[in-house]
């Protein structure tokens, strides 16, 4: 069964704090817009100490796995949002109580190395978590028919949240975020909808599963560890089958080929009822696209494998949560994709 998080409402503390990479002094300014975002919301930032930015990480893993671990347990954080991810989160998995943060669950949400947390919190604990856009991207307007994590996160348990294929995306570049701190306007600078990669491919589809998922360059390091052990999450909380949601942060195509291999070879898929996989800025290769790596180790499967989804790096970000019943569906007449969630147990 899957728990909860209490929705977030005006009054309630979201903590701030990097377990993974920290702020550098030259973006401590698009910090602080991404603090002021929520106070718009009624919501009130607490910092943690663990946000320096000149190192690879924020601090020592004993005091990030402390401050975190804090932040998640304390009655009045009711969220916990970092800045963004970073590299090495990993340090921390055997530093945190996953009993006692099941105990009373707190929204953690983040996408890149944050879902090396957010993955196993739900895989081991069936706390639902939400893969969705990272503080520092919080003051960006989302675009309709997506949906904000501030805005997921307020939902009321038993309610259901609609989103769907964004028709731009920005595959070139990132705002300068030291030159204009308070940029909201997204600049998406392509056009492009999701796509079927599978090998059955056409037609209408309507098809439901639990989510589990992340990052690949993050969480195919927890393959073969409890904390990556989503055939476990299959069968303790997932009666109704998976949909799995990957995305490739920036390896090449290759290596995307070698990361899916590694996932199924592992048994991710075999309770799945689809496969999501994000739209990448990774590098194509000479015969070898991005495309062409999702077809070879997953087309086969025998269920509906959805490319270029708004997940991830590439902008904008579906707010996906780990453990709700989603429902994705493509009205082929219209050309129509939708993914509804329903935040039920």
């Amino acid at each position: 069964m899957i728990r909860y998080p209490a929705p977030l409402a005006p009054g309630d503390v979201v903590g701030v704090t990097a377990p993974s990479s920290g702020v550098a002094a030259s973006l401590v300014p698009r910090l602080e817009v991404a603090l002021d975002t929520l106070r718009s919301r009624g919501l009130e930032p607490r910092l943690g100490r663990c946000l320096d930015g000149s190192g690879i990480v924020s601090a020592p893993a004993d005091e990030r796995a402390a401050e975190l671990t804090a932040m998640l347990l304390d009655p009045q954080v009711r969220a916990v949002v970092p800045p963004w991810g970073g590299e090495i989160a990993i340090d921390l998995l055997d530093r945190l109580d996953w009993d006692a943060l099941a105990a009373d669950p707190t929204w953690l949400v983040g996408f890149s190395d944050v879902s090396t947390l957010l993955l196993p919190l739900t895989v081991l604990t069936g706390v639902a978590t939400l893969h969705g856009q990272n503080l520092m991207d919080t003051p960006y307007r989302v675009p309709t028919p997506l949906a904000s994590w501030l805005d997921v996160v307020a939902a009321p348990t038993g309610s259901t949240v609609v989103q769907g294929a964004s028709e731009r995306h920005r595959a070139h570049g990132y705002d300068d975020w030291e030159a204009d701190p308070a940029v909201v306007e997204p600049t998406y600078d392509s056009a492009g909808t999701w796509t079927r990669l599978d090998a059955h491919a056409g037609g209408e589809l309507a098809v439901s599963g639990r989510l589990i998922g992340g990052c690949l360059e993050a969480i195919t390091h927890l393959v073969g560890t409890p904390f990556g052990d989503v055939p476990r999450f299959a069968r303790e909380h997932a009666p109704e089958g998976t949909i799995v949601y990957l995305e490739c942060a920036e390896s090449n195509a290759a290596d995307t080929t070698r990361r899916l291999f590694q996932l199924r070879y592992a048994g991710w898929f075999d309770d799945a009822r689809a496969v999501l996989v994000g739209r990448t800025g990774g590098a194509d290769l000479p015969g070898w696209t991005q495309h062409d790596a999702v077809r070879h180790a997953l087309g086969d499967l025998g269920v509906p494998v959805v490319g270029d989804v708004d997940c991830g790096h590439v902008p904008p970000h579906l707010a996906l949560v780990n453990g709700a019943l989603a429902t994705v569906t493509h009205d082929a007449g219209a050309d129509r994709w939708q993914l509804s969630q329903q935040l039920v147990p």
